[in-house]
């Protein structure tokens, strides 16, 4: 499915509407650039889980835990991990066949040790429909 945000309000709330149908166990791929939103629809992610305290990107930690929400959240950015023995020190397999919701950014980095059954979100700007426009690309997930 492909949905088009066209401010950052849009991108959070589609990510608030996925926080509120996550269920345990799911785990989600978040890809894109540099400056496309991910942080911004994690944020909503968050939101729709319950969470209040702020949500900001784990890039110098691999994961951030939140457990406040009706469900855990657990948030990765793997864009620093050199090597995927990096994964398996951190416990990477509590997490993603856990009961929380992992929310994973630059997935394709770990790709060998993902779930076969997650799913994935891509965001991506056009300039050419505005700077603020996105779209983003949802599978493995029906609304």
């Amino acid at each position: 499915m492909i949905i088009e945000t066209y401010n950052a309000n849009e991108t959070f709330k589609l990510g608030e509407e996925i926080g509120r149908k996550a269920l345990p166990g799911q785990v989600y791929t978040l890809n894109g650039d540099l400056g496309v939103g991910k942080t911004v629809f994690t944020q909503g992610v968050g939101k729709g889980l319950g969470i209040m305290e702020p949500i900001n990107s784990p890039t110098f930690t691999i994961i951030q835990e939140y457990e406040e929400g009706r469900l855990p959240f657990y948030h990765f950015d793997v864009y620093r991990i050199g090597d995927i023995e990096e994964m398996e020190e951190i416990g990477y397999d509590d997490y993603f066949f856990g009961q929380g919701v992992c929310l994973i950014e630059w997935a394709e980095l770990i790709e060998e040790i993902l779930p076969p059954d997650l799913i994935s979100i891509t965001i991506e700007k056009d300039l050419e429909k505005g700077f603020d426009y996105r779209k983003i690309t949802i599978t493995g997930l029906e609304f």
